[in-house]
């Protein structure tokens, strides 16, 4: 019987799918653990401990690279929350184009006037919100993943020209966007040639302050920045600085800091939202359902579908007795496993194998169940970083 443990509240029917699949929620010597923001420590990796499943998109509150060195799968859930940020992106974008929240503060200040002088006031103060509309509008995606392909695809219904940016596309990715996506070869372009943007791209070493006074210098001038990805995409005084340049006209962002909410109380030309990104019952339930179903499938069958650190994996069970065994990508391990079986007069089956970077995993599928002689026979091979059976 597999132990998971829980960080955070995660929805309750993620919990029940390993339930219900003979998991037993358990805090000591977990084989799985499922969380969203929580920030996971190296001490929490124990060698009971198979696979990690966040709820959510990012993975930077888990280290990866210990995690890695331990044979750890690492999962998450992209485009279980992908509606609800594209839908709050598009929010954003009506928020900064129409004096909705201006509009709103300026109603609520009448509430000590008599109706006739609300009115009154009312239709003499209106012009000060007057917007734009987003039709006709061109729109930069930086980052054409489940939330850029799908925000691709509403704004196009709205009537906006679409400029798509990502070096990385997916396969995937490429077959969800509009045929109608303007392809940018470089970020300058899309940045010279755009109303809005909005940025859709994973934060790591080489994304950190992606939007800086470096890029900030290629906007079109009044454009206006959206960022419901990760915080530190953006250098927010960089940002700043181009609000009082007036090369932004309004930053959009789901990350507030001490020197952007300082900005609020002086302008009006940033909205912040309290990380609100992901933040619906639907978001959060596909999240703990993705994650619980990553979970199972890899303890049950050693299936591996959106893991940041290993790569995709799929074998369909032939036997009931299958080998797991993660290792190093080095020469010679395969063969050295194969003739470890042949030693014990196993049949293998069937088996696959897949690397990423430097980790492997194969799967082997036997006819009879394996000896604890051989098991132990196969972990003190070298470069294998931990096998079991399942």
């Amino acid at each position: 019987m597999f132990k998971f443990k829980v960080y955070n509240s995660i929805a309750e029917e993620g919990i029940k799918e390993l339930l219900d699949n003979g998991f037993q929620k358990n805090d000591d010597e977990p084989n799985a653990i499922l969380l969203r923001s929580h920030k996971l420590d190296c001490k929490d990796m124990d060698n009971n401990l198979k696979c990690i499943a966040r709820a959510g998109t990012g993975t930077n509150n888990i280290p990866v690279e210990e995690a890695t060195k331990k044979g750890i799968v690492i999962f998450n859930t992209p485009g279980a929350n992908s509606n609800a940020v594209k839908e709050l992106v598009l929010c954003g974008m009506l928020l900064a184009s129409r004096g909705i929240i201006e509009g709103s503060l300026f109603t609520k200040s009448l509430a000590s006037s008599s109706s006739t002088s609300i009115n009154d006031m009312m239709e003499k103060q209106k012009k000060q919100y007057k917007g734009n509309e987003l039709k006709g509008k061109t729109l930069g995606i930086i980052g054409l993943g489940s939330v850029g392909s799908l925000l691709a695809q509403a704004a196009e219904v709205l009537g906006m020209k679409i400029i798509g940016y990502d070096p990385y596309i997916s396969v995937d990715g490429a077959w969800m966007l509009p045929k109608e996506v303007e392809k940018a070869d470089d970020i300058k372009y899309l940045l010279q040639n755009s109303d809005y943007v909005s940025l859709h791209i994973p934060l790591n070493k080489d994304t950190k302050h992606f939007i800086s006074k470096e890029t900030l210098k290629f906007f079109k001038k009044g454009i206006k920045l959206i960022n419901l990805s990760r915080g530190d995409i953006v250098n927010n005084l960089d940002v700043i600085n181009a609000l009082n340049n007036q090369i932004l006209s309004k930053f959009i962002t789901d990350f507030p800091t001490k020197e952007l909410i300082e900005r609020v109380s002086k302008k009006n030309d940033v909205i912040l939202l309290p990380h609100l990104g992901a933040s619906t019952k639907e978001a959060e339930i596909n999240c703990a359902i993705t994650a619980a179903q990553q979970t199972k499938n890899f303890l049950l069958n050693g299936v591996i579908v959106n893991s940041v650190n290993f790569p995709k994996i799929k074998l369909g069970r032939t036997t009931e007795f299958r080998l797991v065994i993660i290792h190093k990508d080095e020469p010679g391990v395969i063969g050295n496993i194969a003739q470890a079986i042949a030693s014990e007069n196993l049949n293998i089956k069937d088996m696959i194998n897949k690397s990423r970077n430097e980790i492997a995993i194969t799967l082997i599928d036997l006819e009879d169940n394996v000896s604890q002689y051989l098991m132990d026979k196969i972990n003190n091979i070298e470069n294998i970083i931990n096998s079991r059976v399942c």
